[in-house]
């Protein structure tokens, strides 16, 4: 049985491993016919791989190799616009992905903000004028209450451990005395 999950297992990876090569293949041909330089990091995005996998996997980074060769032979870019524009595009990519990456944040916590201040509004509009500061006086009150209680609890523990205290000091007072008046107790009766 664990046979059986072990291949399936096997097989499921290298099915995904075949589909992210695939998907790494069509982005070189979109890297090749647009002209664009081919960078690591725009290969793992555009193909939806990691950078990992274009380093680790042979194949993929035989792609990558044979793919940057292509593109430094490649007529159409003279050698010094090659080198510069890679670093450029790349950080122009990473600065557009971030921007989008922030703006889809930014755009999530207003919407958190603003459902949980229409909840606010909705609950301040349910009380009755006065029950806000009713409210919290009750809650102040509650909270002295709570705190009164809770001394009166320790009190009554540091009571509680008295009482137990004196009593074993009393039990063992009287197991003294009885063991005192035991032999007058257990004694036969004076003779006549």
């Amino acid at each position: 049985m664990n046979t059986s999950r072990t291949d399936a297992a096997v097989r499921a990876r290298r099915q995904a491993t075949q589909e992210m090569l695939q998907r790494l293949q069509t982005a070189l041909v979109t890297t090749a016919r647009d002209h664009t330089p081919v960078t690591i990091a725009a290969l793992a995005r555009t193909a939806c791989v990691s950078r990992t996998f274009l380093y680790q996997n042979q194949q993929a980074r035989a792609l990558v190799e044979q793919a940057t060769r292509t593109s430094r032979t490649h007529p159409g870019i003279s050698n010094s616009r090659a080198r510069t524009q890679p670093v450029w595009k790349e950080r122009a990519l990473n600065a557009e992905e971030a921007l989008v990456q922030a703006q889809r944040e930014i755009l999530t916590q207003r919407t958190r903000i603003a459902e949980l201040l229409g909840k606010i509004r909705d609950l301040e509009h349910d009380l009755p004028e006065g029950s806000l500061q009713r409210i919290v006086t009750e809650n102040t009150t509650l909270k002295q209450q709570t705190r009164q209680l809770t001394q009166d609890n320790q009190r009554l523990q540091e009571r509680l451990a008295s009482a137990r205290q004196n009593n074993r000091f009393l039990d063992k007072r009287v197991a003294d005395l009885e063991a005192q008046i035991a032999h007058y107790l257990t004694a036969p009766p004076p003779s006549p």
